[in-house]
């Protein structure tokens, strides 16, 4: 009877051995990934079994794995702006590789660039200007805001001898006058608003009106315009203001400092809507890093002036007074409600037909991006003030 007693425990015992081995089996299976493919058909697997805390030395088991990403090569456009700060500190920092991106960031010259390179798939993401943005997808241009890069930060600089024994001036100082944009730009709208509104005609030298309006490629062209005898004035955007200060030239005005401008959308966000339908996961680690990197911005000036200085190589106290000075503000809000205000003006202006920019604003991204950064710091006063933003902005 001993010796039958004695069997069945061997064979529960041999029962129980075997069910550990098969868990630990499961365990193991479930835990691991191979390479995905993207929507591209491509396989990459560099970032395909990240895992919340899987380099945790603490012992512990993670509780939740980070969702997959259907590609983690990632490549930003963006303009020669210091106010794209939000990408150079993503990429310097390490916030991109941190959500298992591999990024690299160009550079373009204008929106029609970055839109024709997004089409051509060159790029994911572009950080573009609102009123390109809105003017490609009146076009049918099947492209998509996603978020934010920036707010205000543009201007225009004159020759000093324009404000010459002047104490005060305002936008008719240009009267008579031949000013450098940028066609279909927000700096560009701006100068039409403010002449619009001091009773300024304005248009092409040859049309005989009371400010010639001159257009450029780009902004950097508009600038350099100025060396020419015959421009008396031009656009800036971040940093171009600074540089032309440092030139001995002089600001006409700071578009925030212009009440109608007030919070007024700039550089957004924008990738094809395909790609953001297709790839939810990838650009929500890309926003995840750019919403880290603005909590970064907040918190340490000078590592963010270090890297701005990266991409945009002018004088370090350039960069601080174009960053931090007050006059651009670099976020990664979507900024739907100002950004479909905006819309109206670009409208009326004559830049485009209206539409319905409803199907054009995908804010599930951000939302969720944010979303998952509260989750690990609910009480982090910065992610907070995001937040709000966002729910007064949607």
């Amino acid at each position: 009877m001993k010796t039958k007693f004695t069997n069945i425990i061997a064979a529960v015992l041999s029962l129980c051995l075997l069910l550990a081995v098969a868990g630990c089996d499961n365990k193991s299976e479930s835990g691991s990934t191979g390479g995905t493919s993207g929507a591209g058909g491509t396989s990459d697997t560099s970032g395909a079994s990240q895992t919340t805390g899987s380099e945790d030395n603490s012992g512990e088991t993670p509780t939740t794995s980070a969702p997959v990403l259907e590609q983690t090569s990632f490549k930003l456009g963006h303009l020669n702006s210091t106010a794209h700060l939000l990408g150079f500190v993503a990429k310097e920092e390490g916030f991109f590789k941190e959500e298992g991106l591999d990024a690299e960031l160009l550079l373009f010259s204008n929106g029609t660039e970055l839109v024709n390179a997004l089409e051509a798939k060159q790029i994911d993401a572009a950080f573009l200007g609102a009123v390109p943005t809105i003017t490609f997808q009146s076009n049918g241009r099947q492209i998509s805001v996603f978020g934010g890069a920036m707010t205000n930060g543009h201007g225009y600089v004159c020759k000093p001898e324009l404000l010459d024994g002047l104490d005060n001036w305002d936008i008719t100082v240009l009267k008579g006058k031949n000013v450098a944009t940028v066609k279909n730009s927000v700096q560009d709208l701006e100068l039409l608003m403010l002449l619009t509104d001091a009773g300024l005609s304005y248009g092409a030298p040859e049309e005989n009106k009371d400010v010639n309006v001159i257009y450029f490629d780009s902004q950097k062209d508009a600038f350099n315009a100025l060396a020419n005898a015959e421009i008396d004035a031009a656009s800036a955007y971040s940093p171009y203001t600074s540089i032309a200060k440092n030139l001995g030239y002089e600001v006409i005005y700071y578009c925030n400092d212009v009440h109608m401008f007030e919070n007024q959308p700039c550089c957004r966000q924008v990738a094809l809507t395909e790609a953001l339908e297709a790839k939810p996961n990838t650009y929500e680690a890309f926003e995840r890093a750019l919403i880290k990197a603005y909590k970064f911005s907040q918190e340490e000036e000078d590592k963010t002036i270090a890297a701005v200085k990266t991409y945009i190589d002018i004088d370090v106290e350039d960069i601080r007074f174009e960053v931090y000075g007050g006059y651009a503000f670099s976020h990664p809000d979507p900024d739907k409600k100002s950004t479909t205000e905006f819309k109206a003006s670009v409208v009326d202006f004559g830049y485009t037909e209206d539409y319905d920019i409803e199907q054009h604003y995908n804010t599930a991204i951000y939302e969720a991006a944010l979303s998952k950064i509260l989750e690990e710091n609910p009480d982090d006063s910065i992610y907070l003030g995001l937040l709000e933003r966002f729910n007064s902005e949607r």
